[in-house]
């Protein structure tokens, strides 16, 4: 009797599943399976692999250092000596005599110092805003006659003004000095026969006001085209809808500028106004080939400043760290000029 209570104590009592059923058997080799969570199901989207090349990501890193490396060599390295040249004393005899006399920041304080500094930088800024305005009003009505003109017109007009930018700057230089000579000058010539008996041998270089005059004129000449066809291609991109529906609204000529033009192109003027101020403000052979920033150093800006200072005066040192401050107010300039862009964008942004 007690070895069969003992034979019953010894076995377990069998396990029951859900509603009474035996549980299903697991065998020992594999893990138990769980039932996939209804959230859990496959994506249909297979997670990205991994690229089995790693260095295929360089390749563009590796095709940009040539450029960078030349970039670096060509500019890093000239701004590297144009620094150092600016904290030196270095004139004829220190050249001829291989010497280094440091100088330490007396250039910079002997130009800060100058009244001649000042008031070329002044000269310089008005000059950059003055052509600057007029590049691109011109350039923008320009641009918007050639989207009105026909195929034939468009296409003229269109080769001239590649001719008169592909003109290199001292030819077109030399071209204007022409035009405007006292002598044999066609503008001379030309202001005379229309009854401006005083213009018949003006010298448009003798003043401060008249070489400013032509300077300004071969500047904006040369600088049209760019802005012109770069307005042009832009408009080809505006939805034609745009116009037919200001159209339909009764808007005149201005008011689908303002309205449709002005504000889709918006961001063609700010990149082409920020281009244009640069290049205008370090212009260099036009003024230097016209007059070479005379009568009496009237119409110099920095650019000429420093190179008459630099190499015309023998002054290395300060020609180099008139340059440099040169760079120095350009960048401000910029620096200005796009805070007021982003600043407008901003407004604009909270407006809407």
């Amino acid at each position: 009797m007690a070895v069969q209570l003992d034979d019953a104590g010894d076995k377990t009592a069998p396990q029951t599943g859900k509603g009474g059923a035996p549980p299903a058997r697991r065998s020992p080799r594999s893990p138990a399976r769980r039932s996939p969570h209804p959230l859990a199901r496959r994506s249909p989207h297979p997670p990205a692999r991994r690229s089995p090349h790693p260095p295929a990501r360089r390749a563009p890193y590796l095709l940009l250092l040539p450029a960078l490396l030349a970039t670096a060599v060509l500019l890093g390295w000239p701004m590297a000596r144009n620094i150092l040249l600016s904290f030196q004393n270095l004139n004829m005899k220190e050249l001829i005599q291989h010497l280094t006399d440091w100088r330490g920041t007396g250039n910079y304080q002997e130009i800060l110092g100058s009244e001649q500094f000042w008031r070329v930088t002044l000269r310089t800024i008005v000059f950059t805003a003055v052509n600057v305005a007029l590049i691109m009003v011109l350039g923008v009505l320009i641009g918007l006659l050639l989207a009105r003109l026909g195929k034939k017109m468009r296409l003229t007009l269109s080769l001239a003004l590649v001719l008169a930018w592909a003109m290199p700057v001292i030819a077109a230089t030399t071209v204007f000095q022409w035009l405007f000579d006292s002598r044999y000058g066609v503008v001379n010539w030309l202001l005379d026969r229309l009854g401006w008996d005083a213009m018949a041998h003006y010298d448009w270089v003798g003043t401060q006001l008249s070489t400013f005059f032509v300077i300004t004129v071969l500047i904006v000449w040369q600088s049209l085209p760019f802005v012109a066809l770069n307005l042009y291609a832009a408009t080809t991109t505006i939805p034609k809808e745009l116009y037919e529906a200001a159209r339909m609204d009764g808007a005149g000529t201005w008011k689908v500028f303002t309205c449709v033009t002005f504000p889709f192109l918006k961001p063609f003027f700010l990149a082409t106004t920020f281009l244009e101020i640069i290049w205008v403000f370090k212009a260099f052979p036009q003024i230097f080939a016209i007059n070479e920033g005379g009568p009496d150093r009237l119409t110099e800006t920095l650019p000429i400043y420093a190179f008459t200072e630099g190499v015309g005066n023998l002054h290395f040192g300060m020609g180099a760290a008139i340059s440099l401050l040169t760079i120095v107010v350009l960048l401000a300039m910029t620096a200005y000029y796009l805070r007021l862009t982003l600043k407008q964008e901003q407004q604009e942004e909270n407006e809407l």
